[in-house]
Formats: structure tokens, C-alpha cells, sequence
């Protein structure tokens, strides 16, 4: 079936993006009265809608979408999630407000310890269940497209469990396509010495990974305390070599070299960032690596924002995610540009651009280009319940669209 989408309002396709020229309005938005035509899941012309109409318009197979003026902004991109866990551990809130470090909530059986041990004793049904519940929120929310991270396994069985789910949830084709990183290196068991851990990644997890052929990339948590620059090395380029995309935690708590090291290692993304050097972020820039700001973190944890000035000076490529955690749980992107917007003085077009072109370099569709509106693009589209684009990023407390185009099907919200 053809799907008609007719009298759109201002549409933000980034089509004409250009990483080496600023981003403007004049290159980004259509204007008002445009239409998309998607068949089967792609857009295959955007014209004028009177044209459209009178082209198709009579045609009963076709169905037809009226905007009815409302703003048009392609499907959002999470680029950085935990997904899949199970566990509660809200009492940590408390412990926080007490004084306690993330590291002393960990050495009191708090943390991600906890959040393991639940998530090991979980079935697959479990998990399942779990993951649908929240991924129809994220797609409540403007979300089509999320990469999701295993890493609350810490060992091959759940690890190899987490990343199944994943794939299982990534088929439904009424839920956000998925990106699937492996993430055993986020912690180390209690109940192993360290050095031992790192061994079992390379040795029993990591082949096992690749043996299963689900995980397209793989993680890890480069913080002091969790794996060493050296070890954060070793994991990653034995990854790369059994065929993974890389991707890194960086800088979330101090600057400890992750950046450097994501610039030697030319990884897809580096999240958090938080702490790292400008030294460091224009070597990142330079190898090509996108700077993942994660603004749910700090919110959730009571930390400072980060400083966008010198990102915004030196032009530095960055994207936004939800880093959804037990610690942050929250799915909404439209949340996460509220905080850039309204709290760090991001122009919204530029918190727009990291949840969807910026986006979508650093987790790729399945099944093609996304984060844009254009012919030939995934039919990934979102439709505002405002005239005025700009109110993506002004409803934090609920979602500010009236539908969704999910792989060319129609949803309404």
C-alpha cells in the first residue's frame, strides 16, 4: 500500500546536512503544504500536496495522512541505552543524598552488582516482557531506532541471554529497530579477582559473542575503578579483530585518557565525556569520533551539565541519548533535548540534528539511511502535535507528538 502524507507543516529533513558547514534552517526545513509518499518502508518522493493529491489522490488503494499543518521531524535515534535488566534499585537515591559514591553504593551491593544479580536470575520471557514495556514507551516518545547495550550478565550465559532478547525484540516490527552492543566489560563480578574477569572476556565471552552473530559492536566502561586505559585497549582491539564496531565509555567521573585512547582507536562513538580534555575532543573530532552527551545522567545523579561552549566554538560532531540505566530511567529523547535546550542554551535545530543525522552515524538501520527525510530514506517520521518544529524539545513531561511513521506503518499516539 502507498501511504500519503499531505499538508505538512514546516518539515526538518537534513537532507542537505553537510558536516563541514553549519547548520541552518534554510538547509534543514521545507516549506509549509509538502507531502511524503512512502511505499512499502521508504519515502519515494516529497512534493507539493496538491500535487500529490491530484496524482493519487483518487486512488482507493492509496491511504492518506492529513497533517493538517503540523510540524514533520524524521524518527529519533537513542543512540546509547540500557535496556534490558531487571531489579529495582531506587533506596540508592537515599544513599546518594547521604554523600555515598557510585563507588560506595558498589562496595555496599548496590550498583550495577545489584542490578546483575536480578537481571541473571530473570528469564528470557522476563526480560522480554521487560524490554517490550519499555521500548512502546520510547516509541510513545518519538524513538524508531535504539542501540541497546548487554552488560548486566557478566558472564557468558546472560550475556549471550540479554543480546537473544535483544535480537527477539528487534524483529517485532511494531517496535523501534534495534542496535545490539556487547557490554560484558561494565563491571567485574564480585566474586572474581579482576585480572581474571578480563581474561574470561577475551577467552570465553568474546568468541561466544561472535559465535552467537547478534551484537554488532562492542562497549566498554573505560572509568577508573572499572577497566584501566591499558585494559579498555586490550578489549577493544580483540573485538575489532573478531569483526565488532567499537564504541566507549569515556570521562564520565574524571579525565582518565578514555578520549585519547577513542582517538587511537578511531571508535564509532564516545559517550559520556563529561570530564574530557578539549585537547582530547578536538582528537576525537579529527578522528572522526562523535562525542555521545548523555544529559539523563546528570539530571539523574545531581552532577553538572556539560560545558557546551567550546563543543558549540570548535564545531565538535556530538549526539544525544538517554543512557536509560536503573540509575535513569527515562526513555524520552524529547526529554533529553528539553535539558540541552532549556538548561544549556543548545539551539533546538542542533539538539535535533544529534538524535537524528548525527545520530544515525553512529548506529546504523538495518535496513538503510535513516535520520533524514528524503527519497529513498527508511519511512522513519515523526508528526508534532504543533505547527512549530521547535516544540520537540518544550514537552519534557510528555510526549509532543500526535504520531509516528515506523518503518512506513502509521502510528498514532
Amino acid at each position: 500500500m502507498r501511504t500519503l502524507l499531505i499538508n505538512c507543516g514546516p518539515m526538518v529533513h537534513f537532507s542537505s546536512i553537510d558536516s563541514s558547514t553549519p547548520l541552518t534552517i534554510e538547509d534543514s526545513i521545507n516549506d509549509i503544504g509538502m507531502a511524503i509518499i512512502i511505499e512499502d518502508n521508504k519515502v519515494v518522493n516529497i512534493a507539493d500536496s496538491e500535487e500529490v493529491i491530484s496524482e493519487y489522490g483518487e486512488d482507493s488503494d492509496n491511504r492518506i495522512i492529513d497533517a493538517n499543518g503540523m510540524a514533520i521531524i524524521p524518527g529519533l535515534i537513542d543512540t546509547h541505552s540500557h535496556l534490558l535488566w531487571s531489579g529495582d534499585r531506587s533506596q540508592e537515591i537515599r544513599w546518594r543524598l547521604e554523600g555515598k559514591t557510585y563507588r560506595d553504593i558498589s562496595n555496599m551491593g548496590g550498583g550495577i552488582q545489584s542490578t546483575v544479580n536480578a537481571t541473571r536470575s530473570s528469564s528470557n520471557n522476563d526480560l522480554h516482557k521487560e524490554g517490550y514495556v519499555r521500548l512502546r514507551s520510547a516509541l510513545r516518545t518519538g524513538t524508531t531506532h535504539m542501540e541497546v547495550k548487554s552488560g548486566y550478565g557478566l558472564d557468558t550465559a546472560t550475556e549471550l541471554k540479554l543480546l537473544a532478547v535483544a535480537s527477539t525484540l528487534g524483529s517485532d516490527e511494531n517496535l523501534p529497530s534495534l542496535d545490539p552492543t556487547w557490554m560484558g566489560a561494565h563491571d567485574t563480578p564480585k566474586y572474581m579477582a579482576h585480572g581474571d574477569y578480563i581474561e574470561s572476556l577475551l577467552n570465553e565471552q568474546l568468541p561466544a559473542i561472535v559465535e552467537q552473530g547478534i551484537a554488532r559492536s562492542a562497549d566498554v566502561f573505560c572509568e577508573p575503578g572499572w577497566f584501566t586505559v591499558e585494559e579498555s585497549e586490550d578489549i577493544l582491539k580483540a573485538s575489532r579483530s573478531s569483526g565488532l564496531d567499537l564504541r566507549m565509555h569515556i570521562d564520565e567521573f574524571e579525565d582518565s585518557g578514555g578520549g585519547h585512547l577513542a582517538a587511537e582507536l578511531k571508535v564509532q562513538t564516545a559517550d559520556h565525556a563529561y570530564h574530557t580534555t578539549l585537547e582530547n575532543r578536538l582528537e576525537l573530532k579529527d578522528a572522526g569520533v562523535i562525542t555521545g552527551f548523555l544529559p539523563g545522567t546528570p539530571y539523574a545523579m545531581g552532577d553538572m551539565w556539560p560545558d557546551m561552549s567550546e563543543i558549540h566554538e570548535h564545531k565538535i560532531p556530538y549526539t544525544l541519548a538517554t543512557d536509560f540505566n536503573p540509575n535513569c530511567q527515562t526513555l524520552s529523547l524529547p526529554f533529553m533535548a528539553s535539558l540541552m535546550v532549556q538548561r544549556c542554551k543548545v539551539q533546538p535545530l542542533e539538539a535535533l540534528a544529534a538524535v537524528t543525522v548525527n545520530a544515525a552515524k553512529s548506529s546504523p538501520h538495518p535496513s538503510g539511511e535513516h535520520g533524514i527525510i528524503k527519497e529513498g530514506a527508511i519511512a522513519n517520521i515523526n508528526i508534532l502535535d504543533s505547527p512549530h518544529w521547535e516544540s520537540f524539545s518544550l514537552k519534557p513531561s510528555h510526549s509532543p507528538f500526535s504520531a509516528t511513521i515506523l518503518n512506513g506503518k502509521f502510528i498514532s499516539h
